[in-house]
């Protein structure tokens, strides 16, 4: 696990939570992204996909760490960019 540099982003309906894609780059992403097409096929929200317990250390942490960033900016440890929308 030398390999720690990349990214992981979900993309969710703003409404629904319905996972729409995810972009991943850098190690493993091959392996990662396969729990990512299993979701999007069961139409599972990225709450779903946060919920789910993930092995630490493992690389498919990011995905759920990307899930609770799409899901009200929830991610345990990275934090976003995005500023999220203020309620008007």
């Amino acid at each position: 696990m030398h390999d720690i540099d990349g990214l992981a982003k979900v993309l969710a309906d703003a409404t629904t939570d319905e996972i729409l894609g995810v972009h991943i780059i850098g190690a493993r992403a091959a392996d990662i992204i396969a729990e990512a097409v299993v979701a999007m096929e069961f139409r599972a929200s990225a709450e779903d996909i946060g919920r789910i317990s993930h092995a630490h250390p493992t690389y498919t942490e990011a995905l759920k760490e990307a899930a609770l960033a799409a899901t009200e900016n929830r991610s345990l440890k990275f934090v976003s960019l995005e500023q999220p929308a203020k309620a008007s």
